[in-house]
């Protein structure tokens, strides 16, 4: 007897939907950076003559290739020699090639950008802080005569803090290499919000680090905001940007979903893989136990796949109830577990139950419900946690969701069809 013991029920019907989010745009990428960087507190930085380097991130933020370009060629303006620097903790297996390649993902090569990628997990120690607070920074950047880091500003997916992923984030950890990142998450997550900008500051007081280049994304994970910002202003102007990324960012709407479907996960979407401001779990327990209970409570949650750039990075999978097999096959364990053995937390590997169709992980997943039923149960499915614009929504949920007033129906209510193989007969996006 095989899993179909629990394909009870028949499943309801389910519909597209179209959320309405916040849709501010940053508009032409060169321009907006040029732009930037001619504002006389921000140019004036930047002397003839001067190495500098660019940080690149692990994540896939919308257009980062063209803003780092345009950044390469603003740089080279001013009469500077610009690199790039990979700054992404552990990520990429923690190896100089692995970083290489993890931005090559995004467009991000030395043919592309016009200018060197230095790439190495060689770092420099700055110092100590509070006598027993190590801290690292990239030899390469360390050696240039400016490091200009890059970074999306937005809610951190496993702590909250004054500032949480942005720019100091990016200073403290993403440029601390393995060293840094492994010492970070030694402490656990609860301590980053004072040790980010404790770190941060002290490196800025050891680095010359003339401005950052702060990139704030849209509900529709698109890039609305390109902001420099001068050493001076880091710490509160980030505040302020961390506030507007809240405010702008994409979430599922409603108040209970029994299962969400999540086509794929991975590291270009999220640190976790699944983004928990959106599906409201995260891997070390932050969000589940703060004192207010997120909304919408989701109930069971399944992962379909991994995407391709996350090379098998399988971060965050632990987070799901139920996954497919497609996904399971594509972990990458070297990849995966050195960034859970960086973040102290092996549970974020852990891999769920396994099944082979979307059939079987409907119903196993509906079966592992509390108070409904196959027929009752509020079912939401999603193409991944950045891209929340597009949902199948199961009959039952669909008037709580419209509700909302920010959901349109946009499709008649169809059956939860399958093909020959068990698998969605339908893609995520209607």
């Amino acid at each position: 007897m095989g899993l179909e013991i629990f394909e009870r029920g028949e499943l309801p019907r389910w519909a597209p939907l179209r959320q309405r989010l916040d849709a501010t745009d940053a508009g032409d990428i060169g321009a907006t950076v040029a732009a930037e960087l001619a504002r006389p507190e921000i140019g004036s930085t930047i002397l003839p003559g001067q190495r500098v380097a660019l940080t690149a991130g692990s994540r896939g933020i919308d257009k980062i290739d063209q803003v780092l370009k345009a950044l390469v060629d603003a740089v080279r303006r001013f009469g500077a020699d610009p690199f790039i620097v990979p700054a992404m903790g552990s990520h990429g297996g923690a190896t100089a090639g692995g970083q290489r390649e993890l931005i090559g993902h995004y467009g991000i090569t030395e043919a592309t950008m016009g200018c060197p990628i230095l790439s190495s997990m060689e770092t420099v120690r700055l110092g100590n802080v509070r006598d027993d607070v190590p801290v690292y920074f990239d030899r390469n950047a360390y050696e240039a005569d400016a490091v200009v880091p890059v970074g999306r500003v937005k809610p951190h997916t496993d702590f909250r803090g004054p500032v949480e992923s942005g720019l100091m984030k990016m200073i403290a950890i993403g440029l601390g290499k393995q060293h840094g990142a492994e010492f970070f998450h030694a402490q656990g997550m609860h301590e980053f919000g004072w040790l980010i900008p404790l770190v941060a500051n002290f490196s800025l007081g050891k680095v010359n680090i003339p401005f950052g280049v702060a990139l704030i994304e849209n509900g529709y994970g698109l890039l609305s905001q390109i902001e420099a910002v001068p050493t001076t202003r880091i710490w509160d102007r980030e505040r302020e940007l961390l506030t507007i990324a809240r405010e702008r960012m994409g979430r599922l709407p409603g108040h209970e979903i029994d299962v969400l479907i999540v086509d794929k996960i991975g590291k270009d979407i999220s640190g976790d893989g699944a983004d928990p401001n959106v599906i409201n779990r995260d891997v070390v327990g932050m969000i589940s136990g703060s004192d207010e209970p997120p909304r919408p409570a989701i109930q069971r949650l399944i992962f379909r796949d991994l995407t391709e750039d996350t090379e098998g990075n399988a971060t965050g999978i632990g987070m799901a109830d139920v996954v497919l097999a497609q996904a399971v096959a594509k972990i990458d364990p070297v990849a995966t577990y050195m960034n859970m053995i960086t973040a102290k937390a092996p549970q974020g590997a852990r891999v769920p139950l396994t099944v082979a169709t979307d059939r079987q992980a409907l119903y196993v997943a509906i079966a592992c419900c509390l108070k409904t039923s196959t027929e009752t149960a509020k079912i939401a499915r999603i193409a991944d946690t950045k891209h929340v614009e597009e949902i199948w929504a199961s009959e039952p949920l669909v008037p709580e969701l419209v509700a909302s007033g920010r959901v349109k129906q946009t499709g008649e209510l169809r059956p939860i069809a399958f093909d020959a193989a068990g698998m969605f007969a339908v893609e995520a996006t209607p």
